[in-house]
């Protein structure tokens, strides 16, 4: 790398075929009347050209999500390195402003980490992917073959409150079977639940004893179960009890029922609620009762 950054031919706006070389590693200042083309040097020229190198270092996936940028009018730069700027405005001494913001690269980060980020499960740590339909399909055959199974889609999870509508509902689609907090039912002998407890519903998508021959059918009853489970399905085995959950959504192969969300760029946000520290609520600091009962900033 040159010591300095040399700039041949500069042309945007009001300039005229300028010829500069600036010192690298140093603090530079550009002065001039009003009108001279300090920005347009500064920023539409150097700084343009060296965030659009940067651009063009990504591989051609992140690209598309980042766009691209035009070469500013200028014959040559030489001795540039990928470029950042900070606006000519006052800053504030806002805790939720840091030097990627102000310069809003932080912009780009979220976007690069939203979309091509690789999830991991936050217990073991382990690579998360989606699972597609023929995937699940294959996994059941694989697992549960020349077993009685239950096939369910779970519509209520977690959640407080009587579910009376439930019945009537998917009796007009044709479903006569829900599981109940456990416990299979037929859908007009649904149970009266109360509404203080919080309940797990899965309907009853299909029963089968599995056989290899049986694909098709399988095929047709998992995409039920997928669509009213909203890419949730699970698996129960008749015999032993044990429930197998299988996902279309971001999920970890040992942990499926750990919520996984789709990778967006709040999510890595310190200003969003979603991607914020729960403790500091992305403050970086905390307030904290000691013993003498003062308030300490940690």
């Amino acid at each position: 790398m040159t010591e300095v950054i040399r700039v041949k031919g500069a042309r945007e706006h009001n300039l005229k075929n300028v010829d500069i070389e600036i010192p690298r590693d140093q603090l530079v200042v550009i002065t001039g009347l009003s009108g001279s083309g300090k920005s347009s040097l500064a920023f539409d020229t150097i700084y343009a050209e060296g965030q659009r190198r940067y651009m063009e270092s990504l591989n051609s996936y992140a690209r598309q999500f980042l766009g691209t940028m035009d070469k500013p009018d200028v014959d040559s730069i030489e001795g540039l390195s990928p470029a950042i700027s900070i606006d000519q405005k006052s800053t504030s001494r806002n805790p939720r402003s840091t030097v990627a913001t102000v310069t809003e690269i932080y912009d780009y980060l979220r976007l690069l980490f939203a979309r091509i980020g690789v999830p991991h499960c936050p217990i073991c740590g382990n690579e998360v992917t989606r699972r597609t339909t023929e995937v699940i399909i294959d996994e059941i055959l694989r697992q549960f073959v020349d077993k009685r199974i239950l096939l369910l889609a779970p519509i209520i999870k977690n959640k407080k409150g009587e579910f009376a509508h439930i019945p009537e509902q998917y009796q007009r689609l044709g479903y006569a079977r829900v599981r109940v907090d456990g416990v299979v039912y037929a859908l007009d002998e649904f149970p009266e639940l109360q509404k203080s407890y919080k309940h797990n519903i899965e309907l009853v998508v299909d029963r089968l004893a599995l056989a290899a021959e049986m694909r098709s059918r399988l095929s047709q009853s998992v995409e039920q179960a997928l669509d009213l489970g909203q890419g949730v399905i699970e698996v129960l085995d008749a015999d032993s009890d044990e429930v197998k959950t299988f996902s279309q959504r971001y999920a970890c192969v040992d942990h499926p029922d750990v919520d996984i969300p789709e990778l967006e760029p709040r999510l890595f946000s310190f200003n969003a609620p979603q991607g914020a520290c729960p403790v500091c609520t992305g403050l970086g600091s905390r307030l904290e009762v000691i013993q003498n009962w003062s308030l300490i900033t940690i």
